[in-house]
């Protein structure tokens, strides 16, 4: 047994050389956790998203602030030769390597997964991707955007008869973050046993086709395209956003028994014994009918009077908030969802918080996202065994 303060993940190591989205906020789930992430960039420019703003903290992005922190940057020319030897010898001391190059890239440059698990046998590689290294578009680049619009999600989301929409985040990237971080665990566990490494290759468009479960589920199942929803769902009914008489409320009446306090709370007792309404499937059936009726009750009260009768009667329901809103509740603080940090000049910068809460374990303090390779000296000497004469000669050279 390890002392009760170790964080979970205080033995690993990971070598992150993937840039933009999906593979940094993997890498950075992995640093929540207290994985040692050390972020690999080219010398000059380092991942682009460094330069996706406004609005910047100092020179760094508040795009790259959201997937970077608890890392280590280290800046690495990965196309000289005496880069890519520097690359294997941190990479043989190390149990994770997170890279989205293209496949044909990976393997010119000399990192695809079979040459780097050839250097460190035991090496976990994930690789990420827009299609995976299989299949006739396994060279393809990949991004967010075109991922939403090929994956069928944003043909399922937005209005009702507007155009298809896409979500309102990058959620393709963070959702293949997840499953990259998910499978990268389970092969550390596996390598417990087996003793050999792993290569994971994930691709974006499978993640998230996997990720609309329900919903693809429902054109698999019936072998008819789901009708877009807008703010309604496509198997319960009143679960959408309704207008009150001065601001939005979300109603998610999940079960019948809902249904019944609700019609209680709303003094519409007739609607409670209707055989027409009992059910949720005869609900769903009768959306045309009912939801055009609960449109027009909701907007007789104010959202706060809809929230008292609602809160009483225990029916799941929500106010739509934004990010100001959000921010002040005493919940996302007691939660510690917005943590401060310190820039190298000591200036505080505001970040998003980690969702992990483990009891048992400790999990590292928040640090600063690095600087463009800020700890490349320190990590080069301490884990390479380098001194500041052999540093300054690849410096000399451009390699770092």
């Amino acid at each position: 047994m390890h002392s009760m303060a170790t964080t979970p993940l205080f033995d690993v190591r990971v070598l992150d050389a993937s840039r933009v989205l999906a593979g940094p906020f993997c890498g950075q789930l992995l640093g929540d956790l207290g994985a040692e992430v050390i972020k690999i960039e080219r010398p000059g420019s380092g991942d682009e998203t460094r330069t996706w703003g406004p609005p910047f903290a100092g020179e760094t992005s508040a795009y790259f602030l959201s997937c970077n922190r608890n890392k280590k940057a280290v800046t690495l020319d990965l196309s000289q030769p005496e880069g890519l030897q520097l690359f294997y010898e941190l990479a043989k001391k190390s149990d994770v390597l997170l890279e989205n190059f293209r496949a044909q890239s990976a393997d010119k440059l000399g990192v695809s997964p079979e040459k780097l698990l050839g250097q460190n046998p035991r090496l976990i590689v994930c690789s990420i991707s827009g299609f995976g290294r299989t299949g006739p578009w396994n060279d393809l680049p990949g991004y967010d955007f075109a991922m939403q619009a090929l994956s069928g999600l944003m043909s399922i989301t937005g209005p009702v008869e507007g155009p298809p929409s896409k979500v309102g985040v990058a959620t393709t990237d963070v959702l293949t973050g997840l499953y990259a971080a998910t499978s990268i665990l389970a092969c550390l566990h596996a390598r417990e046993q087996s003793g050999h490494g792993y290569a994971i290759d994930l691709a974006l468009l499978d993640c998230a086709i996997a990720a609309q479960v329900n919903v693809v589920q429902a054109y698999l199942t019936s072998g008819k395209m789901p009708a877009r929803q807008g703010n309604a769902h496509l198997q319960i009914v009143p679960y959408q956003a309704f207008m009150t008489a001065d601001e939005w409320l979300i109603l998610a009446v999940g079960n019948d028994r809902q249904w019944r306090s609700f019609c209680e709370a709303a003094e519409r007792f007739d609607w409670a014994s209707d055989p027409r309404y009992a059910t949720n499937t005869q609900r769903v059936t009768e959306r045309g009918v009912l939801v055009p009726m609960v449109e027009a009750l909701l907007r007789t009260r104010s959202y706060g009077d809809w929230h008292a009768r609602l809160e009483k009667a225990e029916v799941p329901h929500a106010p739509v908030l934004d990010y100001p809103q959000l921010f002040s509740l005493e919940q996302v603080a007691a939660r510690g969802m917005k943590v401060t940090v310190r820039d190298p000049a000591g200036k505080t910068v505001e970040l998003a918080g980690s969702p992990f809460h483990v009891q048992g374990a400790a999990l590292p303090t928040p640090t600063m996202p690095p600087l463009l390779g800020e700890h490349t000296d320190a990590v080069l000497r301490d884990m390479l065994g380098m001194n500041t004469e052999a540093i300054e000669e690849l410096r000399k050279k451009k390699i770092v």
